[in-house]
């Protein structure tokens, strides 16, 4: 299917154009193309996965910016940080007697007047993506083969073909004039680019950029909006656009020659933030960050043998509590999985009650250390006054430059946020300090951010585990689960190895997205309890309820159960036992 004419990661443009020109020859007429791929997209999708080359796609961060040249293919993973709207481009134009395409590139050429019918308007989304808010470094995208092949020089034929590339290209230019075309205020715009005439240096080097925190513009061609949302985490593969030379004078203005103002391009300008014209785009999951490949279907006795390993260990890790470790590990299991009404159905969040500071110190780091190393993404975060009052945890719209800003609270989902209260002391909180509690409790009762727009505010549904430290029961962020901890142990410091960790990183994704369900018999048994635990407790209600179904699912999925079975609701009237007795 894919002949030897077509070099997809030194030289993406030229399969593009082979097959446009392909798809003209065949008498196809460009409107046809409006919001369509021509065949070009399968290509690269037959290369990518059928031929099982993603690998050897470069990686774009702040380590392999350096090295990757433009105009060549990449990938990036990251979060959709920001949606900031689609933009207009000549996508098609006549050139003489033959049709030329400017997809999947900056530049637009375009030697007619724009109400000509040798033109053909298309439109992109543009999306602004960031490296995954409290990525662990073991979760960090590496491909040694891809950033060799990037250092080494590439061959003769590739320099060539590139250079013949770009002499059609250099060929066609001709500046747009904003004179001839007229725009809504609607924020679709025309996007010309010229000053990435020619072929850019081997090399770029990024200035100004936290290279541990890369953001890329993706550009999304011919994909409906449904598909890409807010904070969904995506790797996007495309043709990477930089120009790191341009002095930032001058990208303010000579961004557009035709003297129209765009907002994206002036308030992120090409020299600092590189474009992705993307080509193909996957959503990932938890599972997609595991390095290896470990095997993929969880047989029984793997995962019976990664439960039983990681439950020893955390059980090690929290001074011998194995009854804090077991609400631990169904913690970790948890997500959620449907709403209901204002419900976030399978959260589980957890509060270790009875840490001071010196406590925290000691097991607070071990917990820190021990769940960055099983999840992608996890922060841990100290409470204090001072912290409540100056930080801003909601993102906010700013209009002055059209962005959203970026808050502490926008994250990728199933995230893992460590709330280290044992530093709270007595203080006064400001309006800032109020309104974060407020958006702390709402985001562990109800799983939701308030996002602040000035002039309205926007609920956005979250989805992040939430692990609370604190000497007495937290009054900032309600825990579904209130555990003393007793430790009998200083608890352990042993390293693990790497292949260990692996297991029980594939163990987690894996059993975290098992689906579950609870059997007609096994309904009747559960309904039964739960009556005879009201009749002998009227302070019981829904939500205790609905906690101790939670822990039936997440105990069942722990050891690879898709439903819930006799034994393992047994486990969940024990464990809540053993919890009740610490509390009273």
């Amino acid at each position: 299917m894919v002949g030897p004419m077509y070099d997809f990661l030194a030289n993406p443009l030229g399969a593009v154009r082979s097959t446009f020109d392909k798809a003209i020859g065949s008498e196809s007429d460009p409107s046809s193309f409006d919001g369509k791929d021509w065949g070009a997209v399968d290509l690269f999708r037959h290369f990518l996965f059928d031929q099982a080359r993603l690998s050897q796609v470069p990686i774009l961060n702040g380590a392999t910016i350096n090295w990757i040249k433009p105009n060549t293919l990449v990938r990036f993973r990251g979060m959709i940080q920001d949606m900031l709207g689609n933009e207009l481009y000549v996508g098609a134009y006549k050139d003489g007697s033959a049709w030329r395409t400017n997809k999947f590139m900056d530049i637009s050429q375009c030697p007619v007047e724009f109400n000509s019918p040798d033109m053909r308007l298309w439109e992109r989304r543009l999306l602004y993506c960031v490296p995954v808010p409290g990525l662990s470094s073991w979760a960090e995208s590496t491909s040694d083969v891809a950033v060799n092949m990037c250092m080494d020089s590439t061959s003769e034929q590739r320099d060539k073909r590139r250079r013949m590339d770009i002499e059609v290209v250099d060929h066609n230019d001709f500046p747009v004039s904003g004179d001839e075309f007229e725009f809504s205020p609607s924020a679709k715009r025309m996007k010309e680019d010229p000053k990435n005439e020619g072929p850019c240096s081997s090399h770029v080097i990024l200035p100004d950029v936290d290279r541990d925190s890369l953001p890329c513009l993706v550009k999304i061609y011919d994909s409906p909006e449904s598909e890409l949302k807010l904070n969904d985490v995506f790797e996007f593969v495309g043709v990477l656009t930089f120009d790191s030379e341009l002095p930032s004078e001058k990208v303010d203005q000579d961004e557009f020659s035709n003297g129209l103002c765009d907002d994206v391009s002036v308030n992120l300008p090409s020299n600092k933030v590189p474009r992705l014209h993307c080509v193909i785009h996957r959503k990932l999951t938890g599972y997609d960050f595991l390095q290896n490949s470990p095997p993929t279907e969880p047989k029984p006795h793997l995962v019976k043998e990664a439960r039983e390993a990681l439950l020893r260990h955390l059980t090690s890790i929290l001074g011998n509590d194995g009854v804090a470790a077991h609400f631990m590990l169904l913690h970790l299991l948890s997500r959620v999985h449907a709403r209901a009404d204002n419900v976030a159905v399978g959260k589980l969040s957890l509060n270790l009650t009875c840490i001071s500071k010196e406590i925290a110190s000691v097991f607070g780091t071990k917990l820190n250390i021990v769940i960055k190393n099983l999840l992608p993404f996890t922060k841990c975060i100290p409470l204090t006054v001072e912290y409540l009052n100056t930080v801003f945890l909601a993102p906010k719209k700013d209009y002055q430059i059209n962005r959203l800003i970026p808050g502490v609270l926008q994250l990728a989902e199933g995230s893992h946020l460590i709330f280290d209260e044992t530093c709270l002391e007595t203080g006064t909180l400001d309006s800032v300090g109020i309104e974060n509690t407020r958006l702390l409790k709402a985001l562990a009762e109800l799983q939701k951010v308030e996002y602040d727009f000035q002039y309205y505010k926007m609920e956005m549904m979250a989805d992040v585990q939430i692990l609370v430290l604190s000497e007495g029961k937290s009054n900032i962020l309600p825990a579904d689960i209130i555990m003393p901890f007793q430790p009998s142990s200083s608890g352990s410091s042993d390293a693990v190895p790497a292949e260990v960790l692996e297991a029980w990183r594939w163990y987690l994704a894996t059993v975290r997205s098992m689906p579950h369900t609870i059997e007609s018999d096994m309904q009747k048994v559960v309904e039964n309890d739960l009556v005879t635990a009201r009749q002998a407790d009227r302070s019981l209600g829904s939500q205790d309820f609905s906690r101790w179904l939670t822990m039936g699912r997440l105990i069942s999925a722990s050891f690879g159960e898709t439903s819930l079975s006799l034994e393992h609701w047994q486990m969940v009237k024990e464990l809540e036992r053993l919890r009740i007795d610490r509390l009273k």
